[in-house]
């Protein structure tokens, strides 16, 4: 029996069946009488073999008219084959060519980022962009999963606030019917109101920052998971996030295995994500940035670069060589891995720029100042694994923390910093329950006591020790996909010259 429109994704479940695949053009090669189209629709890619001899002539039409994704319906017999994209093929039986598409802007040589970011909405359908967003799907997922398996509640807090809550200057404000409204910075205030009715609560949502920054590592508006829960001390917290982290790159291993495979992924690190993460106070760390071991793996990180560089130019000079008296087939191997090399050696310029300064930064570092990237890059080059850094100085830290009680200098904060130079993605610590220390630090932050007065009453009608944290969704992505930019991980970055598409 013929089985109606099917997924790409399921085809296996459907060999030697007659089906019909819908979807978009990715790619098309040929020769005399035969034709491979393969096509995706968004749960996979396939092949499909058109025949001019087994369709009647209307498909062999719609088949060599058919552009770059173009919308087809395909249908024919379903067969494994393991050398092709998915393990399955199709042996088409009928084509109908439902929209012919212009020319595609995007095709295979390479396009400048400022480029494809202006065709993000076109961008989003190649194979790389398409993984990209599979992973992050899987761990929207698989967060839900583990916080409701552990008896949070999901609940929704307010994208408009009257209220600062990591600091004034990257609010984002607006008009609301004639007075201030902020665009929320972070869920964790209400989060701490809700998790006093709930016990444990957790809020996922948009948020945005100001930040006049145009590093890789900033959104102004990025998605946030917010766990709060009543009766947690910082280690509950601490433990929690690491059980969580432990949970998302399992659940994306074992499920998006074709995803990191198309993104290039290299596995190893992911492998190492497993508890207990080391366990770094503030001082410990700032200790292995003064070590003549950090100055030692710079000068190696250094010279390593050098070595590859001048191995990736010697490369490019024996391909150079080779090009004239190459096949065409060759040379348009030659031609990607140009590409390759190109990138490489600019990120190994970047390299060889900033890392003499890491050093001298991790040599001066002063005690009582917050961590840049570059900082917490190197100190999880001293770990195979994620690590959290605890009880910072509290000036740098948010009002509302809890002092360390055997060091008023200290906050019971902690940051979950990731390898591979991929930084802070996890952010949280125990909250401050004492009323008068509350008041006292909104003061002390030239913060509107007015506005926080329902934030008071929380340590007013039965106030208990509790903690929180929150995760960057699309600092999570990126890690557990190996990207360089956050702008990939997101359907739609949002970036200080950048609303548009």
């Amino acid at each position: 029996m013929p089985v109606d429109h099917v997924s790409i994704s399921n085809l296996s479940e459907h060999e030697g069946e007659t089906v019909t695949l819908k979807g978009w053009l990715y790619n098309k090669r040929g020769g005399k009488g035969i034709a491979f189209l393969i096509l995706r629709d968004g749960s996979g890619l396939a092949q499909c073999v058109v025949n001019q001899e087994e369709v009647d002539e209307a498909s062999w039409t719609a088949a060599s008219d058919a552009s770059q994704e173009s919308a087809l319906a395909i249908r024919g017999s379903v067969r494994a084959d393991e050398r092709q994209v998915g393990g399955y093929e199709v042996q088409a039986t009928s084509v109908e060519l439902i929209s012919k598409a212009e020319d595609y802007p995007i095709t295979p040589k390479e396009h400048g980022v400022e480029f494809l970011m202006n065709h993000r909405h076109l961008w989003l359908r190649s194979r790389k962009q398409w993984a990209v967003m599979r992973v992050r799907n899987q761990i929207i997922y698989s967060m839900h999963q583990f916080f409701q398996e552990q008896g949070f509640v999901q609940m929704d807090a307010p994208i408009l606030t009257g209220n600062a809550v990591e600091g004034t200057s990257t609010l984002f404000e607006i008009d609301y019917f004639g007075r201030p409204a902020y665009l929320t910075q972070s869920g964790q205030l209400h989060g701490e109101a809700m998790a006093m009715a709930m016990g444990k609560i957790y809020t996922f949502g948009p948020t945005f920052r100001a930040e006049k920054s145009k590093t890789r590592r900033h959104l102004t508006e990025f998605w946030m998971i917010e766990p709060e829960m009543a009766f947690y001390d910082l280690d509950d917290n601490m433990s929690m996030a690491e059980g969580l982290l432990c949970r998302l790159v399992t659940d994306v291993m074992s499920k998006c295995a074709t995803e990191l495979e198309m993104l290039e992924r290299d596995l190893e690190p992911l492998k190492r994500v497993e508890g207990p993460f080391p366990r770094v106070s503030y001082d410990e760390a700032v200790d292995i940035l003064h070590s003549d071991e950090t100055q030692r793996m710079m000068d190696q990180r250094i010279e390593s670069a050098k070595e590859e560089d001048a191995r990736l130019e010697a490369e490019l000079a024996e391909n150079k060589k080779a090009y004239g008296q190459a096949k065409k087939w060759q040379k348009r191997k030659f031609d990607a891995r140009e590409i390759e090399i190109h990138k490489r050696r600019n990120e190994i310029e970047e390299d060889l720029r900033n890392l003499p300064k890491w050093k001298e930064s991790a040599r001066t570092f002063e005690w009582g100042t917050d961590f840049g990237g570059s900082d917490e890059t190197v100190i999880t080059w001293h770990f195979d694994r994620p690590i959290i850094v605890h009880r910072f100085p509290h000036q740098f830290k948010a009002f509302y923390m809890k002092r360390d009680p055997e060091d008023d200098r200290l906050a019971l904060g902690m940051d979950v910093l990731a390898p591979e130079g991929y930084g802070e993605i996890v952010g949280g610590g125990e909250r401050a329950t004492d009323l008068a220390f509350l008041e006292a630090q909104v003061e002390a932050h030239g913060l509107p006591a007015e506005v926080f007065d329902w934030y008071f009453d929380l340590r007013k009608f039965g106030s208990v020790p509790h903690s929180g944290f929150g995760i960057g969704l699309e600092r999570t992505v990126a890690w557990i996909c190996g990207l360089h930019h956050l702008r990939e991980a997101i359907p739609f970055p949002r970036l200080l010259d950048r609303i548009h598409p």
